[in-house]
């Protein structure tokens, strides 16, 4: 009976995560043989049983990759999935054999929770919570865990703890949120445009330090030091969230003050 509760809460999670599933018999229909996150699902159901309960060799194995070629996504038998799971699209999606995924869970295309090569124990793969949301081609790696309620932004590469309740985004994954509160850069107090312009007038500074000090050596004469020529400051900073990407440049042409 277990085993169709299971099914029960991945279909209702299909449901409720895919918009583009109607309402009635046409969705439930949609859900059931068109839906390759739940078919993924559901077939895995009964591959850990066959690989965790009954231990049978090989043929668990075998199964998962036809499922593999009829989904585009591998879920090794021995994965631990909790209920309510559920894969967007899918293509490219890859569930290692010792990840441990907790209660409605949402992962979206090319999402990778594998391991690092370098694990010495025999969990080598992450652990995910509660409520965990997974963007597209995102990366986790490594036997660490995710903590519930997180959000993991779209081709993050995460190879460290995720406390609960944050929020990652980055190629070198870094907490941005917890809370619903920013974190990391925004503890400075100035915004980012503020930040740039305290960049750009150091670079100004130094530029002109530079100068005096060629001066004194007697490396460059006052004029070439004092007329600017040739100086081009240029600071650019981006950064990506869930949704999308912003990038700040600034330009600036030194003349003599």
């Amino acid at each position: 009976m277990g085993i169709w509760r299971y099914i029960k809460c991945d279909y209702e999670a299909a449901k409720r995560n895919d918009p583009a599933i109607p309402d009635g018999l046409r969705g439930f229909f949609e859900v059931v043989f068109c839906t390759p996150g739940f078919l993924a699902i559901t077939a895995h159901r009964g591959i850990h049983f066959l690989h965790s309960a009954l231990h049978i060799p090989v043929l668990p194995r075998f199964v998962s990759l036809l499922v593999r070629w009829w989904t585009g996504i591998e879920i090794h038998p021995a994965a631990q999935i909790g209920e309510g799971f559920f894969i967007d699209h899918g293509a490219g999606v890859v569930i290692g054999e010792t990840t441990i995924v907790g209660k409605n869970v949402v992962l979206y295309q090319g999402v990778t929770l594998g391991g690092t090569g370098n694990e010495k124990c025999h969990k080598r793969h992450p652990t995910l919570g509660d409520n965990v949301f997974v963007g597209s081609g995102a990366k986790i790696l490594g036997p660490i865990t995710i903590g519930s309620n997180s959000r993991i932004g779209a081709n993050s590469v995460v190879l460290k703890d995720v406390p609960a309740k944050a929020t990652v985004t980055g190629m070198r994954a870094r907490i941005v949120k917890v809370n619903g509160k920013q974190v990391g850069g925004g503890s400075s107090g100035f915004s980012q445009e503020e930040l740039l312009s305290r960049v750009i007038r150091l670079e100004e500074e130094v530029y002109y330090l530079r100068g005096e000090l060629k001066e004194m050596r007697g490396e460059a004469p006052a004029e070439e030091r004092a007329s600017g020529e040739g100086l081009d400051v240029e600071v650019m900073h981006g950064s990506s969230v869930i949704g999308g990407a912003h990038k700040f440049t600034y330009q600036s042409d030194i003349s003599k003050k």
